[in-house]
């Protein structure tokens, strides 16, 4: 199945590169290894926005994107397979919630700044100006795309090793692990990674006096019930539900 991937990504025609080779070279300090001129242009098409088409030298399939499609997938499996080496006592839900953290367009716009992703981005001349190159989205997509670059050039250990030291030299690792008891906030993390809809709380019943009501709150994605919770207040109730829709997530392998 890997191989197939890398096949798949390979088989579509290089353009001549557009980007001189200093500034590839240039670029291999930010990335801590040589990239062999051979894969110059795979790396370019990582770096390329969707705008330089506007341009009629390239096709669509030459930008970041399709790299981007293939890097999501690759830095789930990496982050999942840190996480469970480093943290081999956690249950199931932790290391899904801290997984979300690690993987959230937030998360990746700020390993991408800490890389000055943006300085060696490409962009057609009708976007040049209007701050794409400093896009969050953009950005973190761009990341998705290197680690593809670097997974079909220098294979999966390289792009592990790759996202492991980002983690370590620019991510406070302790710092992120105190923070993921809020379930409604990773729940809206994950679903921005999967780039789907924000989820929504319902109230499906209040019980109970004024002074000592229960609440009784579903979330839903995309009007598809993903989870319930009761509480003394809706905040309370709306941290049960997401944190009931982040375990069938889980199970469903979304």
């Amino acid at each position: 199945m890997i191989d197939r991937f890398k096949n798949w990504f390979r088989k579509v025609p290089d353009t001549e590169i557009t980007i001189p080779a200093t500034r590839i070279q240039h670029f291999e300090k930010n990335l801590g290894f040589t990239i062999p001129p051979e894969h110059y242009k795979l790396f370019e098409k990582a770096l390329r926005h969707r705008s330089i088409v506007d341009n009629d030298k390239f096709e669509s399939f030459e930008t970041y994107e399709r790299l981007e499609f293939l890097g999501d997938a690759v830095l789930d499996l990496i982050v999942t397979e840190i996480l469970f080496e480093k943290f081999p006592t956690e249950n199931e839900g932790f290391l899904t919630k801290l997984r979300a953290k690690l993987v959230r367009g937030d998360t990746l716009y700020e390993l991408a700044q800490k890389l000055d992703l943006s300085h060696y981005l490409e962009v057609g001349d009708r976007a040049a100006g209007q701050g794409i190159e400093f896009s969050k989205s953009v950005l973190s997509d761009v990341y998705e795309a290197l680690i593809a670059a670097i997974y079909i050039s220098a294979g999966y250990e390289n792009a592990y090793k790759f996202v492991e030291k980002n983690i370590e030299n620019f991510l406070d690792i302790n710092q992120v692990v105190n923070n993921i008891d809020n379930y409604k906030s990773v729940l809206m993390e994950y679903s921005q990674s999967q780039k789907l809809k924000l989820p929504k709380y319902t109230v499906l019943s209040e019980s109970g006096p004024g002074h000592n009501k229960t609440f009784h709150v579903a979330v839903y994605f995309e009007n598809e019930n993903m989870g319930e919770g009761i509480g003394k207040s809706k905040k309370q109730a709306e941290q049960q539900a997401a944190k009931e829709a982040l375990r069938k997530v889980r199970l469903a392998g979304r």
